[in-house]
């Protein structure tokens, strides 16, 4: 499954049209599966409308939360606090692939020098 269909599905399966959607994230018509790569900002604006992962919207597939054995994906619960924040933050986003393993210390330390970063540098 890829991403237009995983999209057209959700909008089934929650009684909404493409068009509809479109209008309602602000994307003009026709404009969210016109090329086989859809942009990573419009992807997060349709994963948080219908609560879906980015993973899923790409995948077809739930993320698997927590295995049979109890492992979580993050080691840390205070990781996971700080990576759901980062998460939360479009700007901050990038850092979550190294955030699975990191101590909460270097994690939002990252992310607070990113931020910091971000405010200082015009490009950004």
């Amino acid at each position: 499954m890829n991403t237009s269909d995983v999209i057209r599905q959700l909008c089934r399966d929650n009684n909404i049209s493409v068009t509809e959607l479109e209008q309602e994230l602000g994307f003009s018509n026709g404009s969210l599966l016109k090329n086989n790569s859809i942009r990573s900002d419009r992807l997060y604006k349709v994963a948080k409308k219908f609560n879906v992962s980015m993973e899923y919207l790409t995948t077809g597939e739930q993320e698997e939360k927590e295995s049979a054995e109890g492992n979580k994906y993050y080691f840390d619960d205070n990781t996971a606090a700080i990576a759901q924040d980062i998460y939360d933050n479009p700007r901050l986003r990038a850092l979550m692939d190294a955030a699975r393993d990191c101590d909460p210390e270097d994690l939002k330390m990252a992310a607070d020098m990113l931020l910091k970063f971000k405010r200082t540098n015009p490009n950004g």
